[in-house]
């Protein structure tokens, strides 16, 4: 590793950028992009821990989804990183970045039953949902296109992901634990 440390942009500067939007507007269309990538990550992060975690009857479909959902984070959080330097911004990044700047909180460590960790991710789907639905409307009113039809995109994805989410969690689906074994 290298002594010299030269640091080419800080953190919550903006640069000139090549798509022409003001330097205002590109800071608010970038903190909305890191808010929400900060969410993503959360998300993605509960998403792979149920993928790791999930048991039961339905294991095999449940695993494969929360595996494929996780991966679907992944790569919008890539494309909201891209999409803040090419707005002349710095993508967060870093575990204890990412907490700071989530408007949503992870479920925690510890390992519910299945049922439970649905219920927290469709909660936690929802949440970010809302904001989503809250930037796609910034960034409109500030001429950020581009940001809008990214942020447009996910917000379908999440909108499904949460659909699958709330038909998994009928009450004729998931396999219940007798009390009386």
């Amino acid at each position: 590793m290298s002594s010299q440390q030269t640091i080419r942009q800080e953190f919550g500067t903006v640069r000139e950028n090549p798509v022409r939007l003001d330097e205002e507007k590109a800071k608010q269309s970038i903190d909305a992009l890191n808010s929400d990538l900060a969410a993503t990550y959360v998300l993605y992060h509960q998403l792979r821990k149920h993928h790791w975690n999930v048991d039961g009857a339905e294991y095999g479909q449940l695993h494969d989804w929360f595996g494929d959902a996780a991966e679907d984070a992944e790569e919008a959080a890539d494309e909201m990183a891209e999409r803040v330097g090419a707005l002349g911004g710095v993508p967060i990044s870093g575990p204890a970045a990412l907490e700071e700047h989530s408007p949503v909180d992870f479920e925690g460590a510890d390992v519910y039953d299945v049922r439970t960790s649905m219920e927290n991710d469709l909660e936690l789907y929802g949440d970010v949902i809302e904001y989503f639905r809250e930037h796609v409307m910034l960034v409109e009113n500030l001429g950020d296109y581009a940001t809008s039809e990214l942020f447009r995109d996910r917000l379908e994805e999440l909108e499904e992901d949460a659909d699958d989410l709330q038909s998994f969690l009928a009450d004729d689906t998931l396999v219940l634990e007798s009390a009386t074994h």
